[in-house]
């Protein structure tokens, strides 16, 4: 055989060769499946997420791949960025907040949907029930019908003499109509007076927040929602109580390590490990209709004694007691500047 010839036959043996390799290199056992997150913004919560999926044998590049796609305070993005994940192909959907999951499952009734958290998913009409949901989609609930009258009772306890309270909500989210019934029916019998204070967007909330220096407010409840939990935000909020010295409970810790006063709510962390887990168990076969949903059962008491000291309110020893954090004058959060 010539020179010439064998080169050639070298060449159409190597063909044959290297799709074998190639074959071998992806795993037709273990194909890569594609995650689209849909949620307000980056956050802490979502490296949870990603720490939990490695924990359960997930390798991003390896078996799984994950687009984020972030509405950045603005809810009615949330239509447009659930539609582009539909169109790209996506295997699940992981939702951050009740925008966002309504906004998937007005997108597709066929991609399984895992809610990392939501406020009441029945009321939103996202499922039939908690036990049995029915559908395309899944997950948790921060739904806690005693949350807010515990707020109250807390900062009634704080502060014996309250008598008027201003509530910070966003009239943009769709849960906030019955969180703010169960707070106005929780402060009658506190005897409380509430005002009602929205902000919807960044301008909306930096006059809202202004408005807290012209009113005689005993304090402050802020109602969960998304577009308050970015850490500009946070701190924006916290500047403004400190400004006006006005004591104020919050949902989840972040705003205690920012220098809110204090915070009682659901374990945030755990919504997001719970996450990893029910897209696991979709992965692996499961039905989301069939997957109840799970409500918060942790929840966490933390105060910032330093915040406390600068505005001139005295915890009380049995707040102190009870907190599962309290975080001490000069404490700085990881990757703020003092």
């Amino acid at each position: 055989m010539s020179t010439r010839a064998r080169v050639v036959v070298g060449l159409l043996l190597l063909s044959l060769i290297v799709p074998m390799v190639a074959v071998r290199d992806v795993d037709a056992s273990n194909p890569v499946r594609r995650i689209g997150v849909l949620a307000e913004r980056p956050g802490p919560e979502w490296e949870i997420f990603r720490t939990a999926l490695r924990d359960l044998g997930y390798a991003e590049g390896r078996n799984i791949a994950i687009e984020w796609r972030w509405a950045e305070g603005r809810n009615e993005r949330f239509g447009a960025l659930a539609s582009e994940l539909v169109r790209a192909g996506m295997d699940i959907i992981v939702t951050q907040g009740t925008p966002a999951a309504r906004a998937a499952r007005a997108a597709t009734t066929k991609i399984p949907i895992v809610m990392a958290i939501a406020a009441d998913p029945v009321k939103a009409g996202l499922v039939q029930s908690l036990a049995r949901p029915g559908g395309n989609i899944t997950g948790s609930t921060s739904l806690a019908h005693d949350l807010h009258p515990k707020q109250l009772q807390l900062l009634k306890e704080m502060l014996p003499n309250l008598g008027r309270v201003a509530v910070l909500y966003d009239p943009t989210n769709p849960m906030h109509a019955p969180a703010l019934k169960e707070i106005a029916d929780a402060a009658v019998s506190l005897h409380i007076e509430t005002h009602l204070v929205d902000a919807g967007g960044p301008a909306e909330l930096g006059r809202a927040l202004a408005s807290l220096h012209n009113e005689r407010f005993g304090a402050l409840l802020v109602v969960p929602s998304p577009i308050f939990d970015s850490v500009d935000t946070v701190r924006e909020i916290v500047r403004a109580t400190d400004k006006a010295r006005l004591p104020a409970i919050y949902n989840k810790r972040h705003f205690a390590e920012h220098g809110g006063l204090v915070v009682y709510g659901a374990r945030f962390s755990d919504f997001f490990r719970r996450a990893a887990v029910y897209v696991d168990r979709i992965f692996k076969g499961s039905r989301p209709g069939d997957l109840p949903i799970e409500l918060a059962t942790h929840f966490e008491l933390v105060v910032n004694v330093g915040t406390a000291q600068n505005i001139g309110i005295v915890l009380p020893p049995a707040v102190l007691q009870r907190a599962d954090h309290v975080v001490q004058p000069g404490y700085v959060p990881a990757g703020a500047t003092q």
